[in-house]
């Protein structure tokens, strides 16, 4: 959805329903999608970039 596209869905919504912006966000996107009146911005990207970290954790009968 373009940001002009988004912008008349917020419109149309219009403070009846919690908006949320989604998908394909990023951080040099995010200030132009903010302005259209979003209640809520996801950016995945943040952990999709993130590098792999494997945590285990092992339980020991004492």
């Amino acid at each position: 959805m373009s940001v002009e596209q988004l912008t008349q869905a917020v419109a149309m919504v219009g403070g009846r329903a919690i908006t949320e912006a989604s998908g394909r966000v990023t951080a040099q996107k995010a200030p132009a999608i903010a302005a259209t009146g979003v209640d809520l911005i996801s950016i995945g990207w943040i952990t999709h970039g993130a590098p792999i970290l494997d945590i285990g954790l092992d339980w020991e009968r004492s």
